[in-house]
């Protein structure tokens, strides 16, 4: 087997330094890390500074702490990986989508965001395409979407039904497809923080910080330790208002208002602590290579630590009333159940890994920044349900919590911001960050000139949304809201 070449998160290499392999080797290599206990962190065709396209992929080895990566030329066509690793089946629709190569043996081939390919064929009509079908007496297909009955983003759900339970869940996506990729190509630019921080909004801290770090990787010149404490505490705080917010809407889809009812206003209490920071609750601005914008003095410190203080005191009492309640407990349990052998076949990343008992998390697997000194515990729990995936949430919670809270009582001293400078040409870098749905990947390639020639971003919810579907199988479809809650993937991440 071929070697692939190994870097940290956020280590820079020439593109010519990259091993780049003949398409069996390339595909041999690739099976065998991930036979090994690797997980395909990303898997994008790039344009290659000789001109041909290559296949580019990053595997990451969390036993190692080490990223793996190689590389294959190809043509228009190549054998496609998914039949001997599960996990690369949305990555190579993508591929096709985008590039118009095409992964030939590919078992369900088929748009995933609808868009025009590189190579000049127009995009398929939004929504307009096969889907999976069963046949049987009683059998039946149930639609739901694009446009739901709730305030929530546009996707579609084709369910396979025999009576009343589901068979399979197809997810169909790509109504909010922006074109976000394309237009950071040849940046950085005046605009380029902006698309960043609208990747995914509710994820801003987190994917400024992937972009942050990858900037900060290719000219070596790193933000200062306070700077990197403030990214810390903004990333958690983030993570502490997106998990209060999910913990409140699980409450809610069974029933359970009291919780919904706190959680929805204790979530904006974490925002709140957010704006007091930069003067935004989702943290735009405030995370941007080299350092941060904003700065939290002592006087806001104390503040913050008072309202923190506040905040613990009243999600605990909401959040234990909730699994207090046998009511609630009889819905969660046992309802959409992952296995950890599917998880780890699909490539399941963040909490929805985390409850089926993998310890994912780029915090400890690849740490950089604040999280190489502040140890957080990686919160996990083995049942896989929806009560898993909602477990490890309030876990993860009362982790954040003792960060923020350490992090406040003792901020190390240094400068905000140190300018970055111009990239350097012809270099390769991966930058890796823990958002609150979990891994986020950021890979970007520069052209001769320093300007990027690819930038692919891979938002945890790229990996998550077949979770759902399988969470679904052999379950009744009135547990669709729930199971969708639980996940509680991001639309506009994933079509970015």
């Amino acid at each position: 087997m071929a070697e692939a070449l190994p870097v940290l998160s956020g280590q820079p290499v020439r593109i010519a330094d990259l091993p780049v392999l003949a398409p069996d080797a390339f595909a041999e290599t690739l099976a065998g890390l991930v036979a090994n206990g690797a997980r395909v962190a990303a898997l994008t065709a790039a344009p290659w500074p000789d001109g041909r396209m290559h296949l580019l992929a990053v595997a990451a080895d969390a036993a190692e702490g080490l990223l793996r990566l190689l590389a294959c030329p190809v043509g228009g066509s190549y054998p496609s990986l998914t039949p001997a690793v599960p996990q690369l089946h949305w990555f190579e629709r993508e591929i096709a989508e985008s590039w118009g190569i095409t992964p030939v043996a590919h078992p369900w081939l088929k748009p995933i965001r609808f868009q025009p390919a590189a190579d000049g064929r127009p995009a398929a009509a939004i929504g307009v395409t096969d889907y999976f079908r069963m046949d049987g007496e009683e059998v039946h297909e149930v639609a739901v979407g694009p446009v739901h009955a709730g305030v929530i983003e546009p996707g579609h759900f084709r369910f396979q039904c025999h009576g009343e339970i589901v068979y399979h869940l197809e997810v169909s996506l790509g109504y909010q497809h922006r074109g976000v990729e394309r237009a950071l190509r040849g940046g950085p630019g005046p605009r380029t923080g902006h698309y960043i921080e609208t990747l995914a909004g509710d994820t801003t801290v987190g994917h400024a910080s992937a972009w942050a770090r990858a900037m900060e990787s290719l000219v070596d010149r790193w933000a200062s330790a306070r700077a990197m404490a403030l990214r810390g505490i903004a990333a958690e705080l983030e993570r502490l208002a997106n998990h209060i917010g999910d913990l409140g809407a699980l409450a809610g889809d069974v029933g359970f208002l009291p919780t919904l009812s706190y959680c929805g206003r204790i979530r904006g209490d974490a925002l709140n602590m957010t704006a007091l920071i930069c003067g935004n609750r989702f943290g735009r601005g405030l995370v941007v290579p080299g350092g941060v914008a904003w700065d939290v003095d002592a006087a806001l410190a104390a503040q913050l630590l008072k309202r923190l203080d506040a905040l613990e005191a009243d999600v605990r009492g909401a959040v234990e009333l909730m699994f207090r309640a046998p009511s609630v407990l009889s819905r969660f349990e046992g309802v959409g159940t992952v296995t950890a052998d599917t998880a780890a076949a699909i490539g399941l990343v963040g909490p929805a890994a985390r409850a089926c008992g993998l310890e994912v998390d780029v915090r400890q697997n690849f740490p950089h920044g604040i999280y190489r000194f502040a140890y957080i515990p990686i919160c996990t729990w083995p049942s896989g349900d929806c009560f898993a995936r909602a477990y490890v949430r309030w876990l993860e919670v009362q982790r954040s919590i003792e960060f923020l809270r350490e992090q406040l009582r003792h901020l190390p001293a240094g400068e905000l911001r140190r300018e970055p400078g111009a990239l350097p040409p012809d270099t390769l870098v991966v930058s890796l960050f823990e958002g609150w749905r979990g891994e986020i990947a950021h890979v970007v390639l520069t052209d001769d000139g320093g300007r990027y020639r690819l930038y692919k971003v891979v938002d945890p919810s790229f990996h998550n949304w077949f979770g759902l579907a399988c969470a679904l199988r052999n379950q009744q479809i009135s547990d669709f809201p729930l199971c969708n809650k639980s996940f509680n993937l991001s639309y506009c991440g994933h079509d970015l």
